[in-house]
């Protein structure tokens, strides 16, 4: 026992005065981008295009909850559930966690371990002994070796910097499905809804046409009205039937696509949204927040910052091919004869640090460097595009919020008119004071302000839900969430 424990304090010595020659790890250390920072973010502030339908208040987790629409809510649970493109960044974040966890691993010491027996005698003449058989012995080997790889330079401690950026990015990645599958969904209800109303204001425009042409019919056969008036009248119906299949099958599409979002076939598409007239629309202010809460909580910009800080590690992985690889390895083996099993002389050790040093190319090695630092600047460069992108996008998305919410305005003034209309032109019809042509063409011209009204409504509804993918939330509550063990 007692040798034993003199090996392990000689071990312990050397490791201990390996260690002390290692310095900082190779390689430039990871920073993060200026714009992440408040202090030097340009982006801080409220967006220029939110207007006084947007507020300031922060997006909260689950934003399609502020619709207080049930169906929506069961579709987007669903959905975060069962959807295969979310089962596949699942997928890729588990590989990337096993691959961090494996390099992990390399900093542990290696133990093996072997073994052996047999029976038998060498040759005579090996003994220098002509027409002599030795005599046949049982013989035995066995041994155990700890390696462990000093870190002398930081290249170990920078490839688990990269492994676990790439972990972080891979948890970005499934984020970012994350919000698209919520947007995804919310979008394709609000336009099944959203063409079931327009399809029936169409379908209105459609019978009031065909109550103008019986008008026609019966006015033909007294007299008052020519062929041109029946042929044109009959135009007019064909072109607003025409409306109706392009509506049904945006319907259908919205439909299939609500089916596949949540993980079921296309025939499954859920039955209760097939006759919804109403699209969702927010009640309140939309709660965009603020600049510099965006690029906190975009997945896409958090992925890309990730993948910067994984590239930057790189460059020290690289670097290091430049230096020596120490190692510090001790092994203990016994061989001989079974019947001297574990006898003094029967054992063997060996202890020290093994220097391993492949004499680089260095102009290859340098290419290398070259090459982990390019692969740096296109990440910063993509990280920046990555900012710069969500930026526009959410005052894209604001702005043309904004501008359709004065259209719905202006056509809510006119559809009020045209209703003020109707009124009273029925009225004078009712009382024998205008013809029935007249009291129709008013009702006619109160379906189309109904119709341009619907189809107002629905751009409405997916510029809001625009806003809100633009905004960037809807991961950060998910059950999917995989957390790395470390």
């Amino acid at each position: 026992m007692t040798a034993v424990y003199r090996l392990l304090a000689t071990a312990a010595a050397a490791s201990a005065l390996l260690a002390g020659c290692a310095h900082a790890p190779v390689g430039p250390d990871y920073l993060p981008p200026a714009p992440l920072s408040l202090a030097q973010s340009a982006s801080a502030g409220t967006f220029r295009s939110a207007g006084g339908d947007a507020a300031g208040t922060t997006l909260p987790p689950q934003w399609w909850r502020l619709y207080d629409d049930r169906q929506l809510d069961a579709l987007v649970a669903q959905a975060l559930e069962h959807n295969t493109d979310l089962r596949q960044a699942v997928a890729t974040l588990e590989r990337d966690q096993a691959l961090a966890a494996e390099v992990r691993g390399q900093d542990r010491p290696t133990v093996a371990a072997s073994g052996g027996s047999g029976f038998g005698h060498v040759s005579g003449l090996s003994l220098l002994q002509r027409d002599h058989e030795p005599p046949s012995r049982g013989t035995y080997s066995g041994g155990v070796s700890l390696s462990y790889q000093l870190d002398l330079l930081g290249q170990l401690r920078r490839t688990i910097e990269a492994a676990e950026a790439d972990t972080g990015a891979a948890q970005a990645a499934l984020d970012l499905v994350r919000v698209n599958v919520a947007g995804g969904v919310a979008h394709a209800y609000a336009q099944a809804c959203s063409s079931g109303d327009r399809l029936r204001a169409a379908q209105a425009s459609v019978r009031l046409q065909e109550e103008a042409i019986r008008l026609s019919e019966r006015l033909q056969q007294a007299g008052k009205a020519g062929d041109i008036d029946m042929a044109r009248a009959q135009g007019q119906l064909e072109q607003l039937r025409a409306a109706l299949p392009p509506l049904r099958a945006q319907r259908q599409g919205a439909l299939y696509r609500l089916a596949t979002l949540t993980g079921a076939a296309p025939r499954d598409f859920p039955a209760a949204v097939a006759t919804c007239e109403h699209p969702p629309r927010l009640a309140g202010l939309l709660p965009v927040g603020e600049g510099t809460a965006l690029l906190r909580r975009r997945p896409d910009i958090r992925q890309a910052e990730r993948s910067l800080a994984a590239a930057t590690a790189r460059i020290g992985v690289a670097t290091a091919d430049l230096y020596p690889k120490v190692s510090l390895g001790l092994s203990a083996s016994s061989a001989g004869f079974l019947a001297r099993f574990g006898n003094r002389e029967t054992l063997s050790y060996s202890l020290g640090p093994l220097i391993n040093w492949v004499l680089p190319n260095t102009g290859a090695a340098r290419a290398r460097i070259a090459q982990a630092e390019a692969a740096t600047r296109v990440a910063a460069a993509r990280f920046d595009g990555t900012v710069l992108t969500a930026l526009r996008e959410v005052e894209t998305a604001l702005d043309v919020y904004a501008r359709e919410l004065e259209r719905h305005a202006a056509l809510s003034a006119a559809r009020d008119q045209s209703a003020v209309v109707a009124r009273q032109t029925h009225s004078l019809y009712a009382n024998g004071k205008t013809a029935q042509l007249d009291a129709l063409d008013a009702q006619r011209t109160l379906a189309a302000s109904d119709a341009a009204l619907a189809t107002s409504a629905a751009l409405l509804a997916e510029d809001q839900v625009a806003v809100f993918m633009a905004l960037g939330g809807g991961w950060e509550a998910g059950e999917l969430t995989v957390n790395a063990e470390h």
